[in-house]
């Protein structure tokens, strides 16, 4: 407990830096999924985190100026012409929908469930996507669901069903419908590959599945969840605070989330490819959708209204739904105290949470961390949808 304190305190006391790294991630990690031996009876060797389980309140709370920054003029009365469509407000305000889901391709079933390559439209594009349905009959009401989003993986080099198997399965296996969805720019999804710090896009995909999978009669409309690990930490939170009908969301290895935080610990991801800046720009390529934002507002600082209205964590009043969170300690792509500082920031807004750290598994929680992960994954969805 005190080892806890200490870090979130060391958090919330640290400045924001005055200089933001001069690049924009359009993801976090390279996924390299190295599991084996999933049973979950496996002896746990996660190691919970005190004092921040639901309702609990530690001994003491990280200070308001670095969580929730509330500038003299709110977000929320300024109207910005440039990244309007990163600002939350903005966001809860769109009408975003799914459609009917295509069947294309039944798969090699699983243990316990089928799979199917799948597709919905999400903004007039095709987004593709693994589907999982379990054998036994649907309860009353229908199946639970889980939508799975994936984290950084270079979109030429992305496949349907290569990377996160062993988690898709895992899922399944425990009786959920999941639908893993391939984002845009990624394997046969149509729309260009736009990462998630800095554009809505990923994040609209995500929803859009939600509602897609509304449409399925064997789905329960009202239990539908979401997971996501590395960038796709920052697309569920943005999407949990646009979006009440994701019931529950649970977070692994996660980053972005006040934007400061990107300031202050940056990504360490080799397969990252930065992108270009004024200098190495070729020809008549527009600049991308940071960049734009760097030249408007300045590097991220949630004391100005426009890093503000975009800060996940300076928005978590619209956070209505429990939220979980992992991170291993030796986490070599993402710092953990990205997650720290969340945690610090769901505590200090009242806000329903988990959090659980690990001395080992990495960026991708593998063994062994997997399994006692996976079994507190599993039992949060069972609670929550």
């Amino acid at each position: 407990m005190d080892l806890l304190l200490t870090k979130v305190n060391k958090i919330a006391q640290l400045g924001i830096l005055s200089a933001m790294l001069l690049l924009s991630l359009t993801g976090c990690s390279r996924f390299e999924a190295a599991v084996s031996g999933l049973n979950q009876s496996s002896t746990p060797a996660a190691r919970t985190t005190p004092g921040f389980s639901p309702g609990s309140v530690p001994a003491a709370s990280p200070t308001p100026s670095t969580l929730t920054s509330t500038p003299a003029l709110t977000a929320t009365q300024i109207a910005f012409e440039v990244g309007r469509e990163l600002t939350i407000n903005y966001l809860r305000g769109l009408e975003i929908e799914g459609s009917e889901i295509t069947f294309h391709e039944r798969l090699v079933p699983g243990y316990n469930y089928a799979r199917h390559l799948v597709s919905y439209i999400s903004e007039g594009s095709r987004i593709y996507g693994l589907l999982t349905i379990p054998f036994v009959e649907p309860p009353e009401g229908g199946y639970k669901a889980i939508v799975f989003n994936h984290g950084y993986i270079p979109p030429a080099t992305y496949q349907t069903l290569e990377r996160y198997g062993a988690y898709v399965d895992y899922l399944a296996r425990s009786g959920f419908v999941v639908f893993k969805i391939d984002l845009r720019g990624h394997g046969q999804s149509e729309g260009v590959a736009s990462g998630s710090y800095f554009s809505p896009g990923y994040t609209i995909d995500a929803i859009s599945a939600l509602k897609s999978l509304q449409t399925l009669d064997l789905v329960d409309p009202q239990g539908i969840g979401m997971w996501g690990h590395s960038m796709a930490g920052n697309l569920v939170l943005r999407a949990m605070l646009i979006e009440p009908e994701i019931q529950a969301g649970v977070i692994w290895a996660g980053a972005v989330y006040s934007y400061d935080d990107f300031t202050q610990y940056g990504i360490d991801d080799s397969s990252y490819r930065p992108p270009a800046t004024s200098s190495s720009q070729e020809g008549s390529l527009p600049p991308r959708a940071s960049q734009v934002i760097f030249n408007t507002y300045g590097r991220p600082d949630t004391q100005e209204a426009y890093w503000q209205a975009v800060s996940l964590t300076g928005n978590l009043k619209y956070l209505s739904r429990p939220l979980q969170i992992h991170h291993a300690e030796d986490d070599p792509v993402v710092n953990i105290n990205y997650s720290y500082g969340l945690a610090g920031a769901l505590q200090f807004n009242n806000k329903d949470y988990e959090f659980y750290t690990y001395p080992g598994g990495g960026h991708n929680l593998i063994s062994p961390a997997f399994d006692q992960a996976m079994l507190r994954t599993v039992e949060f969805f069972r609670e929550n949808l």
